[in-house]
């Protein structure tokens, strides 16, 4: 069942891959780039840490994510748009913004569910978005 590795559309997950990128980029650098800060509990005229963590690290998760989903998009057949819109809703509400609100609830994030609000759009977007992507080039 997940021997799909030869099946997979890479220039599919590299197109995916790279929408996320850029969704990312509206998300986090225009829609909610004055509240990201404060549901980190920072001051948001002080400047985001950076280095290449912060820099290559969202780049190779969203990769690992995108190439997770062609994986399961393969091994699970799904060859119709809107069940890849069903499937993207599935991973991005089941797994990814669960797990946003499982990862913001400690006692390092001041402010848990306006983090977590602010973040799970942009994982349900992406992965609705790139499960089309996928499907839409398979």
């Amino acid at each position: 069942m997940f021997n799909v590795l030869g099946d997979i559309n890479w220039l599919a997950v590299l197109v995916a891959a790279v929408v996320a990128v850029v969704l990312a980029g509206l998300w986090f650098g225009l829609v909610i780039a004055k509240a990201y800060p404060l549901a980190l509990g920072r001051d948001a005229s002080a400047p985001a840490p950076t280095g290449p963590v912060r820099s290559i690290g969202p780049l190779v998760c969203t990769l690992v994510v995108v190439l997770t989903t062609a994986v399961l998009v393969e091994a699970l057949d799904i060859s119709s748009i809107g069940d890849a819109v069903v499937f993207g809703l599935v991973v991005g509400i089941g797994f990814l913004t669960a797990m946003t609100f499982q990862i913001a609830i400690n006692p390092n994030f001041p402010r848990p569910l306006f983090y977590g609000l602010l973040n799970a759009p942009y994982f349900v977007i992406s992965t609705v978005v790139g499960s089309v992507v996928l499907v839409a080039m398979r």
